[in-house]
């Protein structure tokens, strides 16, 4: 089972630092834009602070001219400019400048664009700022009086209410950050405490067992009411869950192993029980076709011959279904000597012919001579029958061939058809047990197991069967063994059998080859 790692995932961040970050940047943030709005509306209270201030200049000094001789407003203008710091002008309605106490006076244009605007913002000698004209009374009602008050961007006060920002921001965070700090690492601790637990029982010391620490493996104690409790106390429920489930698919596999047995019993002992009075009928039939008691009359022999092929093919079966229960309850064993495959391959197609004579279908065994596995005579000789017997079935037409083969240190048979081909759809499961396809009558002619036998025994032995198909052209099983070694220099004889026969154990490998496979 997968164990949960020890460290944070790389490229992941941990929440002890995620958190605190994000309060940073999100403080930092928030000062800004509250620095930038006091900023905004602190310039915007000084350019109209700067506005009044120009106003009332520009008033004030129009109510002063009228009362003050001509010699003297130069003088007055002078003095206001200079005590107000700002600049003063008086202007004819055309724009010409006739006293000037500034510092450059704007274009002709301009000033007669002020007149008409009255009062706004523009840009002189002392930068930006704001002005104000008013026109003097009757009779210097073509006079006015233009003031100019500095609007300074940034306004004053800025930077002291940027330096008041940034000191009550760290103030801020800082606790924020401390307080986000200390939520986060009793998180990571819960969190680390869960990945702890979870993996002591990922690594297989069980619900029952004891962790690391010596503490009993039960289920998570929920340590915090956050979210972080919520998910341990799903985990809880998923683990108890599980476990309930666990219990009953052991029982239920228990009782499922019990039944399995009890059925390999069943077909043990009925396969053995019916082979008694059937070798009892295939014996007195054997009898009555030697006419050892008489004559028989064509329709005699005929019975018989229909009895005798009816009881071979019964006890095919019953052969079919002891070893099924031998190969499943482990009782079946290889005795391993060198096997001539061809030698096997010729007396199996000798035997199948009978079944293809009716049939233009020709049988025949081709590959070199001397190829020999190490293996169970008898176990090969059912394998190749069959898989020649299930060729038989199905090809209606064409060739049958046994071709014998090396392959490096296997050997190698191949028991190619051109019968009909099996759908795509049919390989998955074409070793299964009991499994048929093709017409009605050639399922009805055998249990469907000689495949599934086939596979087994060529497993037992340690090698592979194959199968390669395509619809309409037909089928080509393959299945190898492992060649035969010479036994050591030294002992008598060159391909004699081993000194004692090897006894393999049943490997059950009923899920393992490549499924290709149609009916027994």
């Amino acid at each position: 089972m997968a164990s949960f790692p020890g460290r944070w995932p790389r490229g992941s961040l941990p929440l002890v630092s995620l958190a605190p970050a994000i309060v940073l940047v999100v403080g930092i943030a928030t000062a800004v834009v509250i620095a930038l709005l006091g900023s905004g509306q602190l310039k915007k209270t000084s350019d109209q602070a700067s506005g009044l201030r120009a106003e009332v200049l520009a008033a004030t000094l129009a109510a002063r001219l009228r009362s003050t001789p001509i010699e003297e407003q130069a003088e007055l203008l002078g003095r206001a400019a200079r005590r107000s710091a700002s600049e003063v002008m008086v202007t004819d309605q055309s724009g010409a400048v006739l006293i000037n106490e500034t510092f450059g006076s704007p274009h002709r244009e301009e000033i007669v664009r002020m007149l008409a605007a009255g009062k706004g913002e523009t840009t002189t000698a002392l930068g930006r700022v704001r002005y104000a004209a008013r026109a003097l009374s009757p009779p210097m009602a073509h006079l006015y009086v233009v003031a100019f008050v500095a609007a300074p961007s940034p306004p004053q006060g800025t930077i002291v209410l940027w330096n008041a920002v940034a000191a009550l921001t760290v103030l801020l965070l800082g606790a924020a950050v401390a307080v986000a700090l200390a939520i986060t690492r009793s998180a990571r601790q819960d969190v680390d405490y869960v990945r702890q637990r979870i993996t002591e029982m990922a690594r297989g010391q069980g619900v029952s067992g004891s962790g690391t620490d010596g503490m009993p493996m039960g289920p998570v104690p929920i340590r915090s009411f956050d979210q972080v409790g919520v998910l341990t106390s799903a985990f809880n429920l998923l683990v108890s869950r599980f476990a309930a489930a666990e219990r009953s698919y052991r029982a239920d596999l228990a009782q499922a192993a019990e039944m399995d047995k009890e059925r390999s019993e069943f077909l043990a002992g009925l396969s053995h029980e019916l082979r008694t009075p059937l070798n009892a009928i295939l014996g007195f039939a054997h009898v009555l076709e030697s006419e050892v008691d008489g004559p028989l009359n064509p329709e005699a022999r005929e019975a018989l011959s229909v009895i005798r092929q009816s009881g071979e093919h019964l006890r095919t079966l019953i052969d079919d279904i002891l070893d099924l229960s031998a190969l499943e309850s482990g009782k079946l064993h290889l005795s391993r000597r060198a096997v001539d495959l061809l030698q096997v391959a010729e007396q199996v197609v000798r035997e199948a012919s009978p079944a293809a004579r009716d049939k233009p279908v020709r049988l025949e065994v081709v590959g070199a001579e001397g190829v020999l596995a190490n293996a169970d005579p008898r176990r090969v000789r059912q394998i190749v029958t069959n898989l020649v017997s299930n060729a038989v079935k199905f090809t209606m037409r064409g060739s049958i061939t046994v071709s014998i083969e090396a392959r490096g240190r296997n050997a190698a048979v191949i028991v190619r058809d051109t019968g009909p081909g099996i759908p795509p759809e049919e390989t998955s499961s074409i070793f299964e047990e009991y499994r048929q396809i093709g017409d009605l009558r050639a399922r009805r002619a055998g249990t469907g197991l000689g495949l599934s036998i086939a596979r087994r025994l060529v497993k037992m032995h340690g090698g592979t069967i194959q199968l390669q198909t395509e619809i309409g052209r037909g089928s080509t099983f393959t299945f190898t063994l492992p060649l035969w070694v010479e036994p050591q220099a030294g002992l008598p004889g060159a391909l004699t059998p081993t000194p004692s026969p090897t006894r393999d154990s049943l490997h059950d490998a009923s899920r393992d080859s490549s499924p290709d496979e149609r009916i027994a």
